[in-house]
């Protein structure tokens, strides 16, 4: 059975505008410190850790793009907040657009593209041809980033950069656009670390831009603890969780 989408209570709902519009001045704020125009980075909400009216709601206070770590999470939220049900509960001006944030196994493509996200974790060609096939059955197109593992950890998801130039050395398949790179900066370093990650996987874009004659205008990197030196490095986009939903999970 679907789960009935719930109206937050004011209280609730003023906690999480408050901590969105902390988020969005800090990030205004970060981006200004790196000399870069207003509103050039763009804030996807990681709303991994929370349920659908939770989620419902941060869409309807302005956060209008909303990241999933597991896809079947990703479908089943996008199917509880189909239109009628956001209107039901009085959040009829949400209208999200769904990014997966998180490693896609090939087995779970078809559903999630009836969804329309950006795919943010493309981490092997293999991958990258499953989506680029089945988009095309679909008569789509799929926005995709291709994540490198920027801080070589063994546990960390993503692509080595050479199997990440060996995806545009292959040609991009048909069926999906590759607009930019992904990464995660290491969990075990400081600001430091994290700063030299991030402008590590910037020169990379730059350089395969270079290469391959292509624009790769995105660069997704940056979350809540570290998203100021991401930003000062290029970040287009930051992926934000735990500090929107402070105090509410």
């Amino acid at each position: 059975m679907t789960e009935t989408l719930q109206r937050l209570d004011d209280a609730s709902f003023q906690r999480l505008r408050d901590n969105w519009q902390s988020v969005v001045d800090d990030v205004a704020e970060a981006t200004l410190q790196a000399g870069r125009e207003p509103n050039t980075v763009q804030i996807i909400g990681v709303t991994k850790y929370v349920d659908a009216s939770l989620t419902a709601a941060l869409c309807e206070i302005g956060c209008r793009d909303l990241g999933e770590n597991r896809p079947q999470v990703l479908w089943k939220k996008a199917e509880q907040m189909d239109p009628e049900a956001l209107a039901a509960a009085g959040y009829a001006n949400a209208a999200p657009r769904w990014h997966q944030i998180g490693h896609l196994q090939t087995n779970k493509v078809r559903r999630l593209l009836r969804h329309r996200p950006m795919i943010h974790s493309i981490d092997s060609q293999k991958l990258l041809d499953v989506v680029a096939q089945q988009s095309v059955d679909a008569g789509i197109t799929t926005s995709c980033l291709l994540e490198v593992n920027i801080s070589g950890e063994q546990a960390k998801t993503g692509m080595a950069i050479d199997d990440t130039r060996r995806c545009f050395d292959a040609g991009i398949p048909a069926g999906v656009q590759v607009d930019g790179l992904m990464a995660m900066a290491s969990l075990h370093g400081g600001q430091d670390d994290a700063a030299t990650q991030f402008d590590r996987l910037r020169k990379l874009r730059d350089e395969f831009q270079d290469e391959y004659s292509r624009p790769l205008p995105t660069l997704s990197m940056g979350m809540s603890g570290d998203f100021p030196a991401a930003i000062a490095a290029g970040a287009t986009m930051v992926r934000i969780g735990s500090r929107i939903f402070a105090g509410l999970m």
